[in-house]
């Protein structure tokens, strides 16, 4: 082969070939994909193959760098928990997350144009989930504070809306997940201190489809940099910071699970966030609340809250019918580990 090395899957590598053809071996690996792989890996994972491989031969990535890379990995493995999930924030910064967000919403979206299954009003966009989300939070009644201790100097907030279906029809006992940092920019996840759940809540739409809670006007703050995450930082010159925001986990029978953040419009790091997730349409205004002004809210504030209240803030939102899919994807949760080998 005129001095070049070839290969197909089974074959062993020349180390001492002059000229190993890089291409074939890139092949080689790709053919050794089974054929009883679902339809989903044996089209993504000869992409992600190949671009990985043209990463390290374009960058001529060195052991030294590699190991590092494989470390860091590792560390972030070690530190992701039920509070904190590293290896979702080392994909936040360097805008993982976010393009499959990007992605999944113009999925979604043309799917449900085409199919008609948003008729009156646009879905409302989506946005990454971060790291702190908690399964398991206790439905609260509306209405209810999800501030679990007393902030001082912080500017308490009445927040509600309403969730509609793609006809924009209120629905009825869909949950609304609710979470946001505490003054000082830390979520309870990170501050043992803090009450569980602080700064966190879950509701159910009532009969019209509304939601209430009060909550607090979020704060910019820097993601947890101590770790893996903070080290990619540090390598690009990059600053850790995301503008002020709140999350939001939306579900309801038979619409597609909506994960959005909403971003205040007078925050600091609308332009520069540290996990390049806002988007215009997500960016949102305060409406100071006036002395006897009458609230578009229904639910009756707590009585020791009344004379704290600074804003409101109205967000509503549009869910799209759910989609059966053929194909499975990569059910990647479902992988058994420690089983029997393929051969």
């Amino acid at each position: 082969m005129n001095g070049t090395t070839g290969f197909s899957s089974g074959q062993t590598i020349n180390a001492y070939a002059e000229d190993i053809d890089l291409e074939q071996y890139t092949q080689s690996v790709v053919a050794a994909i089974s054929s009883k792989a679902s339809p989903r890996v044996r089209k993504a994972f000869p992409i992600l193959i190949k671009k990985l491989h043209e990463f390290i031969v374009e960058a001529d990535v060195t052991v030294e760098e590699w190991l590092a890379a494989c470390a860091l990995l590792v560390e972030a493995g070690k530190v992701t928990n039920d509070q904190r999930d590293e290896m979702v924030l080392v994909s936040d910064v360097l805008g993982v997350e976010s393009l499959v967000d990007i992605l999944e919403f113009k999925r979604t979206s043309e799917a449900a144009k085409k199919e008609q299954r948003v008729k009156s009003n646009e879905a409302s966009h989506s946005a990454i989930l971060g790291p702190f989300y908690r399964h398991g939070v206790q439905v609260q009644p509306n209405g209810t504070t999800i501030v679990r201790q007393f902030e001082k100097d912080a500017d308490y907030t009445r927040l509600f809306g309403q969730v509609f279906d793609h006809e924009g029809k209120p629905i009825k006992g869909a949950t609304v997940d609710i979470w946001h940092d505490a003054p000082d920019g830390l979520y309870d996840a990170q501050d043992p201190s803090k009450p569980q759940n602080h700064c966190r809540g879950r509701f159910a739409t009532d009969e019209n489809g509304r939601y209430e809670t009060i909550c607090l006007r979020p704060t910019p703050y820097p993601i947890p940099f101590d770790h893996s995450a903070g080290k990619l930082l540090q390598l690009m010159g990059r600053h850790p910071y995301r503008p002020a925001h709140i999350h939001f986990w939306i579900e309801a029978p038979g619409h597609k699970t909506l994960v959005s953040q909403v971003f205040d419009r007078e925050s600091d790091y609308l332009k520069d966030d540290a996990v390049f997730a806002v988007k215009d349409s997500l960016i949102i205004d305060f409406v100071p609340i006036d002395e006897g002004q009458s609230s578009k809210a229904g639910y009756t504030v707590p009585a020791e809250l009344k004379d704290v209240l600074k804003y409101e803030l109205q967000q509503d939102f549009h869910l799209t019918k759910a989609v059966s899919k053929e194909d499975p994807g990569l059910d990647i949760q479902g992988l058994a580990i420690g089983g029997e080998p393929a051969r």
